[in-house]
C-alpha cells in the first residue's frame, strides 16, 4: 500500500518508550516502512539508551556509533529525515560550568551524526524547581547554537494538562508554560501529548489553546499506540488512529508518534495516521485497519486480527485465561515466519511484560 502525500504537517516516529528496545534491524526496516507509507521523520531516542539520558555526557561505544552512522544513512537513502532526542538529565539541578561543557561536548558528538532534527527533552524528571523555565530555555538556545540540525524541538517537563505529571514530577513553577511563549526563540519547537499524556484524541479548541499558551502551535508527540507501562504492556493496540486525528491538518506543527515495544505491530496503526491526515473527513478508522492489516499481514492473518482485536487492545493479557491465552497462541503459531504472528506469541508468552527497573536505569 503506497502512501499518496497530501498533507503538509511533518509526520513521523519518536522512538521514545521505556522497557524492551527494537533491535538494530527493526529500525533500519522502519526507513523504507516511514517512506512507503508517506511518513517524514524518525528520532531515534529510546529510553534504553542511557548515553541519551542517565549517562548524556558520555559518547556511545565505538560499535553503537558506527551502528548509528549505518542508521543515519538508511534514513538518508530513504528521502526521511533522521532526528535524535537528548535527554541531559536533570542538568538544571547542577547548572554549573562543567555540566555546560559537557552539554556542548555532546552537541558536537550528536552533529557527527549529521541529524536533521535535535530534539532537548525534559521529560519524566523533576520539575518542582524556581525558575526552571528560564534555565531549560537558556540550556535549548546553547543547544540550537551549536547543533547542526535544521529543526530544533524542546520537550518541557510539564507536557501536558494531565494532573499526574505534577503528581509525580512534583508542582510545576508558575506561568511556565506563559515564559515559553515569551522567551524561547519562535523557531524552537515545543512537544505536547494533549489533555493527558496518553491523549485518544485532540479537539482543535485544545489545540488552540495550546498553541496561544506555548506562543505556537504545538509538535504533537502522541501517545498513541506506545504500550511500555505497567498497564499499557497489558494490551496490543492495534486499531487505527481515530477521527479526530482526520481534523489535525493545519493545527499542529508537526506529528510525532511513540510506538509500541513491538516493531511489527505498530506498523498495523501507524500507516492509519498518514492516512487519516490525507482523507480528512473521508477518513474511516475501521476501514483503515481491515485495509492495512491485508496489506501488510495477508488476509488470514488480518482476519485472525479483527477476530481477537477486543482481546488484545479492551481487555489484555492479564484478563484473559489460560484457555484463551492456549487458543491464541495455537492460532497464531499456525502463521509460520511471520513477525507479526510471532510478537503476539511473544506477549503472551509475556516477553514484554513491564519491568519497574527499566524507569531507573
Amino acid at each position: 500500500m503506497q502512501a499518496n502525500k497530501k498533507h503538509t504537517t511533518p509526520l513521523g516516529i519518536i522512538e521514545g518508550f521505556f522497557g524492551r528496545e527494537w533491535q538494530w534491524e527493526d529500525r533500519t526496516n522502519y526507513a523504507t516502512f516511514l517512506a512507503r507509507h508517506g511518513y517524514d521523520f524518525y528520532i531515534y531516542a529510546p529510553k534504553s539508551d542511557k548515553h541519551l539520558r542517565m549517562q548524556w555526557q558520555q559518547d556511545w561505544p565505538t560499535a553503537t556509533q558506527q551502528k548509528l552512522i549505518e542508521l543515519r544513512g538508511s534514513y538518508k537513502d530513504a528521502g526521511i529525515q533522521f532526528g535524535i532526542g537528548l535527554s541531559p538529565h536533570e542538568i538544571y539541578r547542577d547548572n554549573s560550568r562543567d555540566q555546560r561543557q559537557h552539554l556542548k561536548t555532546r552537541i558536537q558528538q550528536l552533529n557527527n551524526l549529521q541529524p536533521d532534527i535535535l530534539c532537548i527533552l525534559f521529560d519524566d524528571m523533576r520539575g518542582d524547581i524556581p525558575g526552571l523555565a528560564d534555565i531549560q530555555i537558556d540550556i535549548a538556545h546553547e543547544a540550537a547554537a551549536l547543533s547542526t540540525a535544521s529543526r530544533i524541538i524542546f520537550c518541557p517537563t510539564y507536557y501536558s494538562f494531565d494532573p499526574v505529571l505534577e503528581k509525580v514530577f512534583g508542582k510545576m513553577p508558575d506561568n511556565y508554560w506563559q515564559t515559553f511563549a515569551q522567551k524561547l526563540d519562535s523557531q524552537i519547537d515545543i512537544f505536547w501529548t494533549g489533555e493527558k499524556v496518553c491523549s485518544p484524541d485532540y479537539t482543535r479548541e485544545h489545540l488552540l489553546l495550546v498553541d496561544e499558551l506555548i506562543g505556537r502551535k504545538p509538535f504533537l508527540w502522541d501517545n498513541y499506540p506506545v504500550n511500555d507501562g505497567a498497564v499499557k504492556s497489558n494490551l496490543l493496540q492495534l486499531r487505527a488512529f481515530t477521527q479526530s486525528h482526520a481534523q489535525l491538518e493545519g493545527h499542529v506543527a508537526g506529528h510525532a508518534v511513540n510506538p509500541m515495544n513491538q516493531p511489527w505491530l505498530s506498523q498495523i496503526p501507524l500507516a492509519s495516521l498518514p492516512l487519516a491526515y490525507q482523507q480528512a473527513q473521508n477518513y474511516s478508522p475501521e476501514s483503515a485497519f481491515t485495509l492495512i492489516s491485508n496489506d501488510l499481514c495477508g488476509s488470514a492473518l488480518a482476519q485472525q486480527l479483527a477476530r481477537d482485536l477486543a482481546a488484545f487492545q479492551d481487555r489484555g493479557l492479564k484478563n484473559l485465561s489460560d484457555t484463551e491465552q492456549l487458543a491464541l497462541r495455537h492460532s497464531y503459531s499456525q502463521f509460520h515466519s511471520n513477525p507479526f504472528a510471532q510478537e503476539i506469541i511473544d506477549w503472551l508468552d509475556g516477553v514484554y511484560l513491564f519491568d519497574p527497573a527499566c524507569l531507573t536505569e
